[in-house]
């Protein structure tokens, strides 16, 4: 478990990554009364609670102080172990109405997938995409809007911020207080700034990069690969903006 920001840390989880927001107490004039402890966002594959809970605990950490859990989209590799995990703390599920959809029926999806440029997206997208996989059903106890502040990870809280096109009610989380960005798979980082390798819709996904790049940022972090740790509003802005016939190129 990798420690990001002062309220952010990283779990890899192999070819995934999952967060733990460090949460505060907020003052009594609050609109919400948090208790005080962590938010998990995203649970990786299914079968992954134990690599997330021995995580915590190499890092000193109690998993039963995670208080939430907040997934950022539908995908297998996201919501996997969300419902075991709920299930053995006895914890909430936040997510945005589009994610609540599918995953309270047990779907990580629904619309066909478009394969992003070059080889190596191809060939995960035949080894480990193609094949699709169900989840165990979870209910969704809050549906996140886009916009909003939640009172959580430090002075200023997380402002949600919608961003559909890798899939249906896709968010990112902006740390405010810390400057960080948890991207999820608006985009990948694994061997350079990039693409995810699908999307339900790669234009629409592009607008999305752009839109959660318009916030002011240093770190960010993805759901695949490394974090960028300085510049990494203007870094995503740059890559993506000129973009447009890469993102409507035809799907495989």
């Amino acid at each position: 478990m990798k420690k990001i920001t002062p309220h952010l840390y990283q779990l890899n989880l192999g070819f995934v990554n999952a967060f733990l927001i460090e949460d505060i107490v907020p003052g009594p004039d609050a609109a919400d009364s948090l208790a005080p402890g962590f938010t998990l966002v995203d649970t990786g594959m299914p079968g992954h609670l134990p690599k997330i809970f021995a995580q915590l605990k190499k890092a000193g950490k109690d998993p039963r102080d995670i208080r939430r859990i907040i997934v950022t989209h539908a995908h297998t590799d996201h919501t996997g172990s969300a419902a075991a995990i709920s299930k053995a703390l006895d914890i909430p599920v936040w997510a945005h109405a589009d994610t609540a959809r599918l995953v309270e029926q047990g779907r990580p999806g629904e619309a066909s997938l478009q394969v992003s440029p070059g080889f190596l997206n191809r060939l995960i997208y035949q080894l480990f995409i193609r094949r699709g996989g169900a989840i165990d059903a979870f209910n969704i106890t809050r549906r996140l809007i886009d916009g909003e502040i939640l009172p959580i990870g430090g002075p200023g809280g997380v402002k949600v911020i919608y961003t559909p096109g890798h899939g249906a009610g896709h968010l990112a989380l902006l740390l405010q207080a810390d400057r960080v960005l948890i991207a999820a798979d608006i985009c990948a980082n694994a061997f350079s700034l990039d693409w995810s390798t699908v999307y339900e819709d790669r234009e629409l996904g592009r607008q999305s990069i752009l839109k959660a790049a318009a916030f002011a940022f240093d770190k960010a972090v993805f759901g695949h690969g490394r974090p960028l740790t300085s510049d990494a509003s203007a870094r995503l802005s740059a890559k993506f903006a000129s973009s447009a016939s890469a993102a409507r190129s035809p799907s495989h």
